[in-house]
């Protein structure tokens, strides 16, 4: 059953988990001038589907259709990392978040030192070619992450203080800051907004547990959907008509890597709920790459244009070749062995229909393949999703929304691997 608000008030700080935040986002931008490679501003044709990707730190764009690579290269000192966070509605100005040289590293603890490291959040104009720096005023903290845009003038940010995380509703430009959770009860992230606009979906890692929970766009009237210390609940997201949510649960005792899960439904009243998956089908924290090039996050199913569950389901008996080591303490974030001989299975992405349960595969890799990371364009015609195989780094690959003509697109910067494709919007 849901419960209404009561929050333990215990400090939490970081936990394994605890950066690995979905974006839905957008901003407003001013002018400065960064350049894309090959390609001045203002000069980007507008084909019918477009998809951003990362690599090595950086961010890139193409057409679906493999033409059109294009490197947004930022003439802005000090930053090392660049990552998309989401978009305008109107579907040309681009949220972006951008990192200086990482605190943490050997001999300096990840929970204790990443926070420390200063971070930026920009608006670029895919159009103009403009940057602008936003969330500068009465800044709280070197840590912030931008978490969901609420309108063309509010946004719900992730800030650190004292390795403990907590979600304030701000102005873009950073001013006028109001609580949205509270400091002591638990890492907020994952958050989701309604088709409506009216109710924010989210999970909080909480001295109980993760939880899901669903509230109104200022934080009230907050209700729980799931929580319980034997689950972890991970990332709800909201249908296309808003008349449900789908989240994760990792039975992380059994699972401490928290590599498989299971999918939850619910209606946003925390009423008929009820698993999609059974026996921790999902693959829930990607691991990919080898000792030299190593990567990871976590995989969130996603929604169809249809109101149809997408997915990354593993075959039976699967385990990637990332080894968690439960023995010893996490100071990395990562904390695995490159086990490749122990490897086996693999992944596949699946559509599965909550009202009759039934399950479509879409891509049928075989033993060794691990698929990931899909999502459907915004026409609803093409899939993109990740492809690696054991002990190798990922690439973009596009497909038919029905599974057919599957195709690589890249596999990153120099061949170094690329992740977290998501569509740009058709305006």
């Amino acid at each position: 059953m849901p419960a209404r608000d009561g929050s333990d008030r215990r400090t939490v700080r970081m936990s394994r988990r605890q950066f690995l935040a979905t974006t839905t986002l957008a901003s407003w931008a001013v002018a400065e001038s960064p350049r894309l490679a090959n390609c001045a501003p203002g000069e980007l044709e507008r084909p019918s589907a477009r998809f951003l990707f990362t690599s090595q730190g950086k961010t890139a764009m193409m057409n679906a259709d493999g033409s059109g690579l294009h490197w947004f290269r930022f003439d802005v000192p000090n930053q090392v990392t660049w990552q998309p966070c989401g978009f305008f509605a109107d579907g040309h100005r681009l949220l972006l978040l951008s990192m200086e040289p990482r605190r943490d590293g050997p001999g300096r603890p990840f929970a204790e030192y990443y926070h420390q490291t200063p971070t930026h959040v920009w608006v670029y104009d895919l159009e103009r070619g403009t940057l602008s720096e936003v969330a500068t005023r009465d800044r709280m903290a070197p840590f912030y992450t931008p978490q969901l845009l609420l309108n063309d003038h509010r946004i719900l940010m992730q800030v650190i203080r004292n390795g403990v995380g907590q979600i304030f509703s701000m102005n873009l430009d950073g001013s006028d800051a109001k609580t949205f959770t509270r400091a002591g009860e638990g890492m907020p992230y994952g958050l989701s907004l309604s088709p409506d606009g009216r109710r924010v979906a989210y999970h909080l890692a909480s001295p109980s547990g993760y939880q899901v929970w669903v509230s109104d766009t200022d934080g009230g009237h907050r209700l729980q959907l799931a929580g319980h210390p034997e689950h972890l609940y991970f990332c709800p997201c909201w249908s296309p008509d808003g008349k449900w949510l789908i989240f994760q649960d990792c039975l992380y005792k059994q699972d401490p890597g928290h590599d498989w899960s299971d999918l939850y439904l619910s209606r946003p009243d925390g009423s008929e709920q009820r698993l999609l998956t059974n026996g921790q089908a999902l693959w829930f924290a990607a691991t990919y790459g080898n000792p030299q090039n190593r990567g990871g996050g976590s995989n969130i199913p996603s929604w169809s244009h249809d109101g149809k569950v997408l997915c990354a389901r593993r075959l039976p008996g699967s385990k990637p070749a990332w080894e968690f080591q439960s023995q010893r303490p996490d100071t990395d974030h990562f904390n695995r062995d490159f086990k490749p001989e122990l490897a086996r299975g693999g992944t596949e992405i699946c559509r599965i229909d909550p009202s009759q349960g039934s399950v479509a595969r879409l891509t049928r890799p075989g033993e060794g393949i691990w698929d990931f990371r899909q999502s459907e364009s915004p026409d609803g015609r093409q899939m993109v999703f990740c492809r690696a195989k054991i002990g190798q780094l990922p690439a973009i690959w596009v497909m038919n929304a029905d599974g057919s003509h599957a195709r690589q697109m890249t596999q990153g910067l120099d061949g170094c691997g690329a992740d977290h494709p998501c569509w740009v919007p058709q305006g």
